[in-house]
């Protein structure tokens, strides 16, 4: 019987046994079976393998793409705004200085005016381009600092001078130097004064 083991009764000598026969030939069919479809799930394995790694090289491919595409946009926009920092730096006080050509316009007026011996004239012309200079500071929240009650604040006032004097308990601005300015309510420049300092006890 095909595919089956036969088994059949002999006398060994001391009684009958039973033997069981393998067909030889099925047993090599079943083998050569079983390794062709281990080479077809092998086969069938590998071809995944090399679609699945396929699938990544092209998904790779892309994100470099993309990659070196963002990469250069970024450096684009990186010379752009040093291009644009260089220029603001070049250009950000041109309406500034443009304003005090005004200023110096008028300064050319006032010297002018001397050599026809008017001194009220060239008075007022200073006065006029002072005016004109302090509203330009204004105009760039620049104030001048006022020295309330002649009390010295060194966040406000730097002591140029100093004298001792037994009329102060404590520092006092004794005159302004030099004026000074903040700029949106930030020190610009600190007042420039002579402080009075209480004078030292003789021993």
């Amino acid at each position: 019987m095909s595919g089956k083991s036969k088994k059949e009764q002999e006398d060994n000598g001391e009684g009958l046994v039973e033997v069981e026969y393998i067909n030889e030939s099925n047993k090599g069919s079943k083998e050569s079976s079983q390794k062709e479809n281990q080479t077809k799930s092998l086969k069938a394995r590998l071809k995944k393998k090399e679609a699945e790694i396929k699938n990544l090289k092209k998904k790779f491919e892309k994100i470099q793409e993309e990659f070196l595409r963002k990469a250069a946009e970024m450096e684009n926009l990186r010379k752009r705004l040093e291009r644009e920092k260089n220029d603001f730096m070049q250009y950000a006080l041109s309406e500034h200085l443009k304003e005090l050509l005004g200023v110096m316009d008028n300064f050319e007026r006032a010297l002018e005016s001397q050599n026809q011996d008017e001194e009220e004239s060239l008075q007022k012309g200073v006065e006029m381009i002072y005016k004109q200079l302090y509203d330009l500071l204004l105009k760039q929240g620049v104030k001048q600092i006022t020295i309330e009650e002649n009390r010295f604040d060194p966040h406000l006032h730097q002591a140029f001078l100093t004298e001792e004097s037994d009329k102060v308990t404590e520092l006092q601005v004794a005159e302004e130097l030099q004026k000074g300015y903040t700029i949106h309510d930030r020190l610009l420049r600190p007042s420039l004064v002579k402080v009075y300092i209480p004078k030292k006890e003789e021993n």
